[in-house]
């Protein structure tokens, strides 16, 4: 009876530590994305967000759709490499366009370095869509 608790013991410890809590909260003001896992800070990468006349949305959000490769089907076929749908047409994806990243520069879209958002795209595929959570604030 012993060896069963010590056994159950250890894979209640594995299977806790093999799931993980990410959220990226993004901080419209300072245009910047904390990546936290488990609690711990991992990342903190400088984005873009939604340029005048358009909006990047505030709130609590899952992902819905993992896109590795996408274009967008309404901006002129704008490639968005590792995109993390996580509202109607809003996502968390990867730019060419690096210039712009720190600056308000998209359609409401969250962009930022292609290399983090595979970082990113990868965390969110291993943890799953209900381990995510996407925060958008203004500050």
């Amino acid at each position: 009876m012993r060896r069963l608790a010590l056994v159950l013991g250890f894979l209640l410890v594995f299977v806790e530590s093999a799931w993980a809590d990410i959220v990226a909260h993004i901080h419209l003001w300072s245009r910047t994305m904390d990546v936290s896992v488990d609690g711990v800070q991992r990342y903190s990468w400088p984005v873009s967000t939604a340029r005048f006349g358009y909006r990047t949305p505030i709130g609590e959000y899952h992902p819905v759709r993992l896109e590795r490769v996408w274009f967008s089907t309404i901006y002129d076929n704008a490639p968005m490499p590792f995109a993390i749908f996580f509202m109607d047409g809003y996502a968390i994806h990867g730019t060419n366009d690096s210039a712009s990243i720190g600056r308000r520069a998209s359609h409401g879209c969250v962009r930022l370095e292609t290399a983090n958002a595979a970082t990113l795209f990868r965390l969110v595929r291993q943890q799953g869509f209900a381990n995510t959570s996407i925060i958008i604030t203004r500050f």
